[in-house]
């Protein structure tokens, strides 16, 4: 058997298929007691750092609502918060916070920061989000995609990602494919296709596991036979605004709708979408942008088919506590605490 304990997670390849697969079933299990209002604290008393680099709704609330449902503590430190990387080195950091604490969840900018931080911290650390990879958002898309399964499991379903496929969620769904034997195909414009070292090393162990992992810029191909279709937000707080305007007009072609939606040719297809969308004018970045393309439905995905999935969508959402949950406890704690 695999042991997590006190183990790092600042990708998915930080941990095996046996693994991940581990994680996965512990969180169906933790969602299934928590449903049962039989929660057990076996974090009990356990200190956990939460460093926010960059904010965030949904990964910060998932940290803190697994945290408290297992009787552990957190600290926030949120942006301007601390001295990280201005008057205080990572590594310093590192060494004081994992002397305090017992576990540092991290979300930021460049990835190389959390490697630091992994490199020099006595205690897990885990990844709440960086520029290259987002692996506790997919953990959660496993878990929903697995539930969501007949087979309750993914091996050979055909999951597609589509628009921009140069960021986090596109690298650790690469990652995803081959720890877990889906299909992959990636649908984006040439201007906006995966990292060509990330997308080669997957799809090399994707031909050794007699998978396949594609990157096309031709919907009606890659959208054949989809079960999933998996699209994220094109715009980031991180990118110059000059840019969003012909990013947006590059990947509108991209847009999940209803017309992408019937070339799939499969009435029982699931969308999946991890957050904030922007489906329509509701939000004060929605309004601006929609309004300055003279767009009406929205920019990565429609309106309609946001509300025709959004409970998929929000399922999305809801499974982070059970996943980050399930994580914490295989990284703080030794298996025999926990599986009896």
């Amino acid at each position: 058997m695999s042991n997590l304990y006190q183990r790092h997670c600042t990708r998915l390849f930080d941990f095996s298929d046996i693994e991940i697969k581990k994680i996965i079933n512990l969180a169906a299990d933790l969602k299934k007691i928590k449903s049962k209002k039989r929660e057990i604290g076996y974090l009990k008393n356990k200190k956990i750092a939460l460093i926010f680099e960059k904010e965030s709704t949904r990964t910060r609330c998932a940290f803190e609502v697994a945290a408290f449902d297992q009787h552990a503590n957190v600290t926030y430190l949120g942006p301007g918060s601390t001295h990280l990387g201005y008057k205080e080195s990572l590594q310093d950091t590192a060494e004081i916070l994992s002397s305090l604490y017992d576990g540092i969840q991290y979300r930021g900018g460049k990835h190389e920061n959390i490697m630091i931080l992994s490199k020099y911290s006595k205690v897990p650390v885990w990844n709440g989000l960086t520029d290259r990879f987002h692996p506790t958002q997919l953990l959660s898309d496993l878990l929903t995609m697995q539930e969501l399964s007949t087979e309750k499991n993914l091996k050979r379903k055909k999951i597609v990602y589509i628009g921009d496929a140069q960021n986090n969620i596109a690298n650790t769904i690469l990652e995803a494919s081959v720890l877990t034997n889906f299909n992959l195909s990636i649908i984006a414009p040439k201007e906006y296709w995966p990292e060509k070292k990330i997308f080669n090393c997957c799809q090399s162990i994707a031909k050794e596991k007699k998978i396949k992992i594609e990157c096309t810029d031709s919907i009606s191909d890659g959208i054949k036979n989809a079960d999933f279709i998996y699209t994220d937000v094109w715009i980031s707080m991180g990118e110059s605004k000059e840019t969003w305007e012909n990013k947006i007009k590059i990947l509108l072609p991209y847009q999940v709708n209803k017309k992408l939606i019937e070339l799939s040719n499969n009435k029982n297809i699931e969308v999946l979408h991890c957050l904030p969308a922007m489906h329509n004018k509701e939000t004060v970045m929605g309004e601006m942008l929609l309004k300055k393309l003279g767009l009406k439905n929205g920019l990565e995905i429609t309106k309609e088919i946001f509300q025709t999935y959004r409970k998929t969508i929000f399922r999305q959402a809801e499974n982070r506590i059970h996943t980050i949950k399930a994580l914490m406890i295989a990284t703080l704690l030794k298996e025999s605490t926990y599986k009896k």
